[in-house]
């Protein structure tokens, strides 16, 4: 037996309400922050940053691999390589059509994310 054990993640990144209060107001838990932190971690690099904003802010809210490639002056595979990043750590999905790959942002997640680092707080409902 393993001493590892496979757990399930404390956070649902597919939800679409706030996984936790925002960081300026309360400390952030272990498993939260390391379910978290991929997401993080995948953005913290300047062509991925570009490559999700100009993702989320496609016109039909997506864009194809072939519209994105010569925004940069990077080879293919590399861009490859950091739109995988981006799927891997879950903040987009891809649909392969004939030969091109289509990406379209996971709204879900990117809402976890801004929820996190939120400084404003939460907006009280309003009769």
């Amino acid at each position: 037996m393993s001493k590892q054990q496979a757990s399930l993640p404390v956070v649902d990144l597919h939800a679409d309400v706030p996984c936790c209060p925002p960081l300026a107001q309360r400390r952030v838990p272990a498993e939260t922050a390391a379910v978290l932190a991929p997401a993080f971690k995948a953005l913290g690099d300047p062509v991925r940053l570009q490559l999700m904003s100009m993702i989320a802010s496609a016109e039909d809210g997506e864009a194809c691999v072939c519209d994105l490639t010569p925004a940069f002056d990077l080879t293919g595979p590399t861009i490859s390589h950091h739109l995988k990043t981006l799927r891997e750590a879950g903040l987009v999905d891809a649909e392969r059509r004939g030969t091109w790959v289509y990406y379209r942002a996971r709204p879900q997640i990117l809402r976890q994310l801004a929820a996190l680092l939120s400084i404003e707080p939460a907006a009280a409902t309003k009769a």
